[in-house]
C-alpha cells in the first residue's frame, strides 16, 4: 500500500499506540498536520510556544510511563525546543520529537527557516535521524521509540524534510526491532548480585539511597519490599520522591543540597550504602572529597554502565533493569539464612532518632506573614495526598519536595538535572491531558510562572482544571537566597519590581484567579480551589520575602556542613 510520509508518520503513531501529541504548526509540517486533521486517533494539542509542546509531552511521559510525543516546524520551530529536549535528556525521559526540515535538495543552502536539527540537539538527546528517503521513515520511527524507552531512556529526535512527507512509499510498520548496535543489559550479573548481597547484610550502618531510576524503572514496590525486608533506611533524591513512601518510618526524606539533616548525615556515616537508579549527583552528595572523608563499601545498581563510578568510586557494581535486579536481590535474601545484624542496626536507628530530633524543617508557625512552607503542608492535606504536583524551579521547588508527602511514584513533576524555569504549567498540563479526572496542582513562582504564561490559553482551550499555587515573594528566590548568603546581599537582578496582577492576568485569559494574602485564608482558598473541578484555578499566595530554604549544603561543602537555620 502506497502512502505520502506524512501519512506513514501518522500511520506508525497509531502503530504505537500514542494517543496525544503535543506540537504547533510551521510551513515544513503542514502534510503532518493535514493528515492529523483526516484522522481522530490521535488527538493533537495546540500549545502556544514550542518549548511548552516538549515540556507538556515529557511531563506525560513522566507521569504514565509511555514515551510522550511532540511535534514542531523547522528553524526556530526547532530551536524553540531544545530547552525541552535538554530538560528531558538531563531526567532521562523517554520523548520522541518530530521535527520537520526544508525540502531535502535545500538543506544547506541557508533556506527559509532552515537549521542543522541534528547538530544543534546531538548534545542533548539519546539519539537523533535525519530522514532522507521516504522509504525508511517508518523503520527510523520504530527505532526512534524502541531508542527512547529501552535502557536509560531518553529524548529521540527525528527530522523530516518537506518533500519527504509528500513522497510515497510502501508501508509496512515492523512489530518489533533488533539493533546490532544497541542492546540494553537487563538482568544483573549473578555473581556481582551476591556480592551485593554479602554486602548488604554484614553492614552495622546501613543506608539505601535511590533516584529516578526507580521511577522510570517502575521498582517502586520492589524497592519497599526490599527496604521493610532488611529494616533499613531509605532516601530519595528530589528525581526520586515517590518512588519509596514519604509516610513510611523507614523514610528519611530527600537528601542533598536542600535535604534533611537526618538524611544527610546517614548518607555521610553510613558503612555500605546501597544506590539504586541515582548517580551521585552534585547537588547530592555535595563534595566528593568530602564525602569520601567517611569510609564505606558502595553497591550501585543502574541500567546505564557510564553512570557507575562516573563521579564516586564504586565497589559493587551492578549493570541492569533496577526492578529486576531488586526482585533477583529479594530473592536471594529470602533465601539466606540469617540477615542483617539486629543489633547493630538498632543502634544505628538510635542514632538516626536522634538526628530525626534536630527538626531540620522547622519554621515560624506564628508569622502574620504566610510561609510558603504553610501552603504547602496546606496543599498536601486539602489534597489528601494524591496530587499530582508539577513545580516550577526554585525555592517553591524545595518546598514542594521537603512537605508534600510522596507516597505514590509518577506524582511528583519536575525538572531536576536541567533544573528549567517555566516548566511547571506546560508540566501540569501534559499531567492533566494523560490523566483527564485526577487533581493535578503546579507549585509555582511568580519569576518561573512568567516565562511559559502563554500556556493558560492552551489551557482555556482544552478545558484543562490545573490549580496553580504560585508562592509570590516578588524575587527570584532562590537567586535571592545565594545573593544573601555568597554575596553580601547584593541583590542584583533578583527583585521582579515590576509583576502583573496575577488575578487579573488568570481572568484575561479565562480562567479564575483568587490572591491570598493572609495565613488563615490559606486554608479556605485551596478548598474553594479544587472544589472548582473544572476550573483553572490561579492562586496568588503573597509570601514571606525573607524566607529561606532550609537545610542547605552551600556549594563545594559536605554532606554534613549544613546551614540549619
Amino acid at each position: 500500500m502506497q502512502l505520502s510520509g506524512a501519512e506513514i508518520v501518522v500511520r506508525c503513531l497509531q502503530e504505537e499506540g500514542v494517543d496525544h501529541v503535543f506540537g504547533y504548526p510551521g510551513g515544513a509540517v503542514l502534510f503532518l498536520y493535514d493528515e492529523l486533521f483526516k484522522q481522530d486517533k490521535v488527538k493533537h494539542v495546540l500549545v502556544r510556544h514550542e518549548q511548552a509542546a516538549v515540556h507538556a509531552a515529557d511531563a506525560y511521559a513522566r507521569s504514565t510511563d509511555k514515551v510522550g510525543v511532540a511535534l514542531v516546524t523547522s528553524g526556530p520551530g526547532v530551536t524553540n525546543a531544545i530547552t525541552g529536549i535538554a530538560t528531558a535528556y538531563m531526567d532521562s525521559i523517554p520523548l520522541v520529537i518530530l521535527t520537520g526540515q526544508v525540502p531535502t535538495y535545500a538543506i544547506g543552502e541557508d533556506a527559509f527557516q532552515e537549521c542543522d536539527t541534528v547538530g544543534i540537539t546531538r548534545p542533548c538527546v539519546k539519539h537523533n535521524f535525519l530522514v532522507k528517503d521516504v522509504s525508511d521513515l517508518a523503520l527510523t520511527i520504530k527505532k526512534a521509540f524502541y531508542i527512547a524507552a529501552t535502557g536509560r531512556p531518553g529524548p529521540v529526535v527525528v527530522d523530516i524534510p518537506k518533500d519527504i512527507t509528500a513522497h510515497k512509499a510502501e508501508f509496512a510498520y515492523p512489530k518489533s526491532i533488533a539493533m546490532r548496535s544497541y542492546n540494553p543489559v537487563v538482568k544483573g550479573h549473578a555473581g556481582q548480585i551476591k556480592k551485593a548481597i554479602k554486602l548488604l547484610l554484614e553492614a552495622k550502618r546501613p543506608m539505601i539511597y535511590t533516584g529516578g531510576g526507580v521511577i522510570l524503572g517502575d521498582a517502586s514496590a520492589e524497592l519497599a519490599q526490599l527496604v521493610r525486608l532488611l529494616d533499613f533506611p531509605c532516601t530519595n533524591t528530589l528525581m526520586g520522591l515517590g518512588g519509596f513512601p514519604a509516610t513510611d518510618r523507614h523514610f528519611l526524606g530527600m537528601l542533598g543540597m536542600h535535604g534533611t539533616y537526618e538524611a544527610n548525615m546517614a548518607m555521610q556515616h553510613c558503612d555500605v550504602l546501597l544506590a539504586v537508579g541515582a548517580r551521585f549527583d552534585d547537588r547530592v552528595i555535595g563534595n566528593p572529597k568530602h564525602f569520601f572523608e567517611q569510609p564505606r563499601k558502595i553497591v550501585h545498581i543502574d541500567i546505564d554502565p557510564a553512570s557507575i563510578s562516573k563521579r564516586v568510586k564504586v565497589d559493587v557494581p551492578v549493570v541492569g533493569n533496577v526492578r529486576e535486579v531488586l526482585k533477583e536481590l529479594i530473592r536471594q535474601i529470602e533465601a539466606a539464612r540469617g540477615g542483617p545484624d539486629k543489633e547493630a542496626l538498632k543502634a544505628w536507628w538510635t542514632q538516626i532518632e536522634v538526628w530525626r530530633g534536630r527538626d531540620c524543617l522547622k519554621y515560624d508557625r506564628t508569622s502574620a506573614i504566610i510561609k510558603p512552607q504553610f501552603v504547602i503542608e496546606k496543599l498536601y492535606e486539602v489534597t489528601k495526598g494524591d496530587a499530582f504536583v508539577t513545580s516550577d524551579v526554585g525555592q517553591h521547588q524545595m518546598w514542594a519536595a521537603q512537605f508534600y508527602k510522596f507516597d505514590k511514584p509518577r506524582r511528583w513533576i519536575n525538572s531536576g538535572g536541567l533544573g528549567t524555569m517555566g516548566v511547571g504549567l506546560p508540566y501540569a498540563m501534559g499531567v492533566q491531558m494523560a490523566h483527564p479526572k485526577a487533581t493535578v496542582a503546579c507549585v509555582t513562582g511568580e519569576a518561573s510562572v512568567q516565562m511559559c504564561i502563554q500556556e493558560l490559553s492552551t489551557c482555556k482551550q482544552y478545558r484543562l482544571p490545573v490549580k496553580l499555587v504560585n508562592l509570590n515573594n516578588r524575587y527570584m528566590g532562590m537567586v535571592r537566597q545565594w545573593q544573601e548568603f555568597f554575596h553580601g546581599n547584593r541583590y542584583s537582578e533578583s527583585y521582579m519590581d515590576a509583576l502583573p496582577d496575577f488575578v487579573k492576568l488568570a481572568e484575561a485569559y479565562g480562567h479564575v484567579g483568587m490572591r491570598i494574602e493572609k495565613p488563615a485564608d490559606v486554608e479556605p482558598a485551596l478548598k474553594e480551589a479544587f472544589s472548582r473541578k473544572k476550573d483553572l484555578v490561579f492562586l496568588d499566595f503573597i509570601t514571606d520575602q525573607t524566607e529561606n530554604v532550609f537545610p542547605m549544603v552551600p556549594g563545594g561543602k559536605g554532606l554534613s556542613e549544613m546551614i540549619l537555620v
